[in-house]
């Protein structure tokens, strides 16, 4: 482990040891994208709620808990979802559900659309495109590019198979390069339209941080 995850890392156990310091270098760490998830679910009304929550339980149980980064933020992003689905069942409301996706896993994407996208993320100002997806593609996006968790902890999460939530994730990348390919929603939201790449492939990029790109063998 290097850098951050190191250090979430090392956050997390002294957290354990009744640290509280360390705790709220953990809720830094975290939250914002922990709270990105929850807004796919519930809504932006609702999310801070339901993060509240979350982090109530994430606080409470902390002690139970092993593992380093990785597996942290996929225990925080289940406790997180249990939280929303609680809460919408309680007021009477579902999340949008999409198309099943079991059938495509095994088939070889056409394309790498990852990159088209995955740098336009690194601004919230798109986050609200996401809520255009179907939900399990959105939830995929999020939790794979968003909150950072490989296939398998986020198929852990949504209690999927890894082959289905890459194909979401996939099929989410996708729809949002589209969404951000015309030149009046790249205007609209400071994004450069995706450019001509090596091999004729496309890139899309923005003013802001640059997301490390990923081939869809990462995703």
């Amino acid at each position: 482990m290097l850098g951050d995850d190191a250090e979430l890392t090392a956050a997390v156990l002294a957290a354990q040891d009744g640290d509280e310091d360390a705790f709220r270098t953990v809720y830094r760490a975290v939250h914002p994208r922990l709270l990105g998830y929850i807004r796919t679910l519930v809504g932006e009304a609702d999310a801070e709620d339901v993060a509240s929550e979350s982090w109530l339980q994430i606080a409470r149980d902390l002690d139970r808990f092993s593992g380093d980064a990785d597996r942290f933020r996929g225990w925080a992003a289940r406790i997180a979802r249990n939280r929303a689905l609680d809460h919408l069942r309680m007021r009477g409301r579902r999340p949008a559900v999409g198309g099943d996706e079991t059938e495509l896993t095994d088939k070889p994407a056409e394309s790498d659309t990852a990159g088209e996208a995955m740098e336009a993320l690194a601004t919230g100002r798109t986050m609200n495109l996401i809520s255009q997806l179907p939900q399990d593609q959105a939830e995929a996006v999020i939790l794979r590019v968003v909150v950072g968790l490989d296939a398998k902890t986020a198929a852990k999460t949504l209690g999927k198979r890894p082959g289905a939530v890459r194909t979401a994730a996939h099929r989410g990348l996708k729809r949002l390069a589209e969404l951000l390919g015309t030149e009046d929603e790249a205007a609209a939201l400071g994004v450069v339209p995706p450019q001509p790449g090596p091999r004729g492939g496309s890139v899309a990029r923005t003013g802001v941080t640059q997301w490390r790109s990923r081939t869809q063998k990462d995703m």
